[in-house]
């Protein structure tokens, strides 16, 4: 099995911010997370200025710097109300929204989006900029939804695919602890995928479930030696629909923490079927923790 026997190390939290309500949400919980880490917040407006100086008059690129400097200066002081000792450092980039926040981010910081940004529905589906966020990403993504209930169980919840996704579940540990709550591993296979759609022999059935229940305790065993004061609890599901016993988790945790599809397709690197559909309907915040490419690796997460 892959990974280290260290606590995975979490970075910076880089926040980007547009104006936008979920964006002003995102800024704040952003701003709660870097204080549970003891680390700085950075917070990006792209404003893309340098993508329309050919086609928009000098003055009205001044206008739109002046107002994303100005919102800057508004969103640091919202967030230093609230979180008066935390560091905090405003950007200003003059590339698009989602270079801006790719290039800002070290190797280990984690970029925090809105679920949804200015314009488009106000509806469940996330804004285009944290979709492109999100799939490009090679570092850790935050996507921030479900808080409107402010609900606090104390549970991060981590998606537990098989063996390759102990740094996953290391890491939903790491957030588990700086919280001060417990970790909620969960497996959730697909029946109909792994014996087709007409199951004739219940011995077939169980021996997968068997195999699918090895790997998830192998994970869970690498967490508990690893963090032996943190609660964890292990739980295997059945269901057609990965996705929706997922949404359905995600209702009693306070972050959703899963692992980035490994094969470089469908929506980018990170994104495949399983993590699109929670991106867009989760209950809580749900963090990407990006995958590199296995070429054995055919799933569809």
């Amino acid at each position: 099995m892959e990974g280290t026997t260290n606590s995975p190390e979490l970075g910076a939290v880089l926040v980007g911010v547009d104006g936008s309500e979920p964006a002003r949400q995102a800024a704040l919980w952003a701003a709660a997370e870097a204080a549970r880490r003891e680390r700085p917040l950075h917070i990006v407006h792209g404003s893309d200025t340098d993508g329309r100086v050919l086609y928009v008059s000098a003055k009205s690129i001044e206008h739109v710097r002046r107002a994303g400097r100005e919102l800057l200066d508004a969103t640091v002081a919202a967030v230093t109300e609230q979180f008066p000792g935390l560091q905090v450092n405003p950007e200003f980039s003059r590339s698009a929204p989602v270079p801006s926040l790719h290039r800002s981010a070290g190797l280990h910081d984690t970029i925090v989006v809105g679920s949804r940004g200015l314009g488009g529905f106000s509806s469940l589906m996330l804004g285009s900029v944290g979709l492109k966020v999100a799939a490009g990403a090679t570092t850790p993504v935050i996507i921030v939804r479900g808080t409107e209930n402010d609900a606090d169980t104390g549970v991060v919840l981590a998606a537990v695919r098989d063996e390759h996704d102990v740094d996953c579940a290391r890491h939903a540990a790491r957030e588990a602890q700086l919280r001060k709550g417990s970790l909620r591993l969960l497996h959730v296979w697909n029946i109909l995928q792994s014996v087709g759609e007409v199951v004739t022999l219940l011995d077939d059935v169980e021996e997968i479930a068997n195999e699918h229940v090895h790997h998830l305790n192998a994970v869970a065993d690498r967490v508990r030696q690893e963090f032996p004061d943190l609660a964890v609890q292990v739980d295997a599901e059945k269901s057609t629909s990965v996705a929706s016993v997922l949404v359905e988790a995600s209702r009693r945790a306070d972050l959703l923490v899963m692992g980035g599809r490994r094969s470089p397709s469908y929506l980018g690197p990170t994104l495949g079927r399983v993590t699109h559909s929670l991106v867009h309907h989760a209950h809580c915040p749900v963090e990407l923790i990006p995958r590199h490419t296995d070429e054995h690796d055919g799933s569809e997460s």
